[in-house]
């Protein structure tokens, strides 16, 4: 996310996560779009503020927590078990792995399982940060995952009955969020509300 008025209107719709990406070879980097300040000040009544940071210092995730009031950091590069340890006595974690064909993907997370709070799964791509692509979910499927996690790549707003198919699959039992991002945008750090609230009613219809 880039724009506050926009978290505003997630956090009425029910929205649990919004994440700031303080990447700054992303196109969606906070620092170009937001002040510290706004973004520390802003307590929605649901919503969780989540910095997402790739190979990011100790102290300056810090300094970005205590700056803009983040509740949770997300880890998107290759942070070891070692750094995620130190970042966990200080904030709740959301370790992200990216995935490709033939992941032992039980091997990739095992050294992370009693350290962070969450795991995401995400697309293998050339670099850092998503690739707007889906990886093969069927890989998840059979898998004892043992810690909440969040699906991520490339889901966009026809795949509400492909993410309620996977919900019946015996991974699922794990699965906590939805990462939505570039499907959703109009462009990098916009959402786009009107297929972005259609998709969410899909997965939680209104009585």
């Amino acid at each position: 996310m880039t724009q506050l008025d926009q978290v505003k209107a997630l956090d009425q719709l029910g929205v649990d996560f919004a994440g700031f990406i303080f990447y700054p070879q992303s196109p969606r980097y906070i620092g170009k779009f937001m002040d510290p300040n706004l973004l520390r000040k802003f307590r929605g009544d649901r919503i969780n503020k989540v910095g997402v940071f790739v190979n990011e210092s100790p102290d300056q995730v810090k300094r970005a927590i205590e700056d803009c009031g983040l509740y949770l950091v997300q880890l998107h590069g290759d942070e070891t078990p070692k750094y995620c340890e130190k970042m966990a006595d200080f904030i709740g974690v959301i370790k992200a792995f990216r995935v490709q064909p033939g992941d032992d993907i039980l091997w990739k997370i095992k050294d992370y399982q009693d350290i962070v709070d969450f795991f995401l799964f995400d697309t293998a791509g050339a670099g850092y940060g998503g690739t707007g692509k889906k990886f093969d979910w069927s890989a998840l499927q059979d898998l004892n995952i043992g810690k909440p996690f969040f699906l991520s790549g490339g889901i966009g707003p026809t795949d509400a009955p492909s993410v309620i198919d996977f919900s019946r699959q015996k991974a699922s039992k794990d699965l906590f969020a939805l990462d939505l991002n570039s499907k959703f945008e109009t462009a990098p750090g916009i959402k786009n509300m009107d297929t972005l609230v259609p998709f969410l009613h899909q997965l939680s219809p209104q009585p």
